[in-house]
Formats: C-alpha cells, structure tokens, sequence
C-alpha cells in the first residue's frame, strides 16, 4: 500500500500576463518591491498529498492519504469521498484552518509561491506505525521541514521504504538531514535544479544513491530515471492543451505510484507519470483534470506506441 504524506491545503491560483524577468533588476535583488497585476483568479483544492492522492484515485490505485487539515476542510472531505479517495486517517485541527497556498503564474510558466502552513504545522506529529508497515511505501512529500523530517526519521526507524521529496524544504534543512533523508530513501525524486542542488550538499553523493532509484524530472524535456547503472529515458506525453502547469510534478508522482502498484518496469512507470502529468497541466488547477482509464491507456498507446493494461 502506499502511504502519502504531505500538505493537503486550499490554492489560490494567480496568472500574470507578462514575464517577472522583465520587472527584476538585477542589481536591485536585495531591495525589490513589486506588485503584480493578475488577468486570472481561482481557488482550488490543492496541496501536494492532496494533489497526489487525487490522480491516484483516478487511476483506481489503493492509498493512505496521511496528513493534516483544519476546520474549513469539511467540502474538500466529501469531495473526495466521492471520487473514492482515502480519508479516514486525515487528522482534522478544530482550531486552524487547513494550509493555504498562493501561486501565482508569469506566461513562461515561472511561478512564486507563498504559503501559509496552518494545519499543516503539526504534520510531524502524525504517527506513522498506525497506517504503515514494512511491505508499504512511503511518498514523503512536500510539508515542511519538520513534517518531512519527521517521516524520514519514522520510516528510518520501522524499516518502511520511503520516496524522498526533499525540494520544498532544501532551504529549511541542514547538510546533514539532508543527507539522512537521501541515504536512507528507497527513491529520490525532484527536477533538475533540485537534484543538483542535493548533489553539491550531499557528501559522496553518487556513493549514497549508486543502489537507489533516482528520478530527475525535467519539465518539457521528460525525465530521467537512474537505477544502478541504468538510466531511463522518460520523453513528454503531448497534452491536448497547455492551460497551468501547478500540480504538474504531483500528477507525475501519482501516475509512477500507480505502476509501482501494479508492478510495472520502471521504464513505464515512468510514463504513466508523464502521461497523467500531461492531463494535470490541461485544466486551470491541480485537481481540475479527470480521465478514464481508456483515455489514459489511448493517450498511453498514442505516445509511446505501447498497450497499457490497467
């Protein structure tokens, strides 16, 4: 069974017509003031354990959604109740409200993010041997320092195998936690800057991850899986249109998770993620997208000229 850990919070998401390049100026990086004028507003439910156990359960994939909310969580619960995602292990903060995040969008996709824990602050005090054993997986996700920190040290302990998504929180985190999330993780995931990123701070680096799986997503250009000596891969899967690409990396993990399941290569389990990353970016949202699972086995068939039996 997999386990996700992570934020479960509101979006408001934000586009900005122009590029944020155009209003920076270098050499005034330590005193900027800007506003921004926004053409869209939206809110939606999002956060990253929420995002991802949302395409899991489009994709009928069997999960623990493990995290934390506050008293304004009532219709995201019976939303997701519906759609048959898992939510009885949700511990629900009577005197916060559920985390909140701020997105906002320039037109070359770049985005800066502010955000308010709420909830989400007591995310480390989730115990994890009530919901997981040694034949589970953890995701790790995003849900600062000491939530993720938490998990690791947890999953350490009980001997359960861990996916570590350590991006969010690369600027909370000393060298050496860093180092312990990476050396004890069965996976490593993040995107290009952020596993380099790891690779300067993390001590004989390529000696600590030579046994494990290491995935490298590269936004447009695909991604990349390194397993032992293998290196996988992973080419972009052509969504019908490109309306926000938040929730995108969360989708990507959802799909992976799902061949994982079902004991897929990893060569494929890497294209199922592409391929539901691909519908999360055609919706203005990170839980806006919906498919079938014929829509997802065809648009499978149609990218990589391969059957997908789900």
């Amino acid at each position: 069974m997999l386990i996700v850990t992570g934020s479960i919070a509101y979006d408001y998401i934000m586009d900005y017509p122009d590029k944020f390049a155009d209003h920076i100026l270098p050499d005034q990086i330590h005193n900027i003031n800007l506003s921004f004028i926004v053409k869209t507003f939206a809110e939606r439910r999002g956060g990253t354990a929420g995002n991802a156990a949302y395409s899991l359960a489009l994709l009928d994939t069997p999960h623990v959604l493990f995290s934390t909310a506050g008293k304004d969580f009532e219709e995201y619960k019976e939303y997701f109740i519906r759609i048959g995602a898992d939510t009885k292990h949700i511990k629900i903060y009577k005197d916060t409200y559920t985390s909140t995040g701020f997105a906002m969008t320039d037109k070359s996709n770049n985005q800066i993010w502010g955000f308010f824990y709420g909830a989400g602050e007591y995310t480390d005090k989730l115990d994890l041997k009530k919901v997981a054993g040694k034949k589970d997986i953890v995701l790790i996700g995003p849900q600062g320092a000491k939530g993720s920190l938490s998990f690791v040290s947890q999953c350490i302990r009980l001997g359960i195998p861990y996916m570590f998504d350590p991006g969010f929180i690369l600027t909370q985190v000393s060298d050496e936690e860093l180092t312990r999330g990476v050396k004890h993780a069965t996976y490593l995931i993040g995107n290009d800057y952020e596993i380099n990123l790891i690779k300067t701070r993390v001590k004989n680096y390529e000696d600590i991850v030579k046994n494990k799986t290491v995935i490298t997503t590269l936004g447009a250009k695909g991604a990349l899986i390194n397993s032992g000596d293998q290196t996988i891969v992973v080419k972009t899967a052509r969504p019908d249109k490109i309306i926000d690409p938040t929730g995108a990396g969360d989708a990507w993990r959802s799909g992976f998770f799902a061949g994982l399941h079902r004991n897929f290569d990893l060569q494929t389990c890497g294209q199922m993620g592409a391929i539901t990353s691909s519908f999360a970016i055609e919706e203005y949202g990170t839980q806006e997208h919906a498919f079938t699972k014929s829509q997802f086995t065809k648009r499978y068939k149609e990218t990589y000229n391969q059957t997908l039996v789900l």
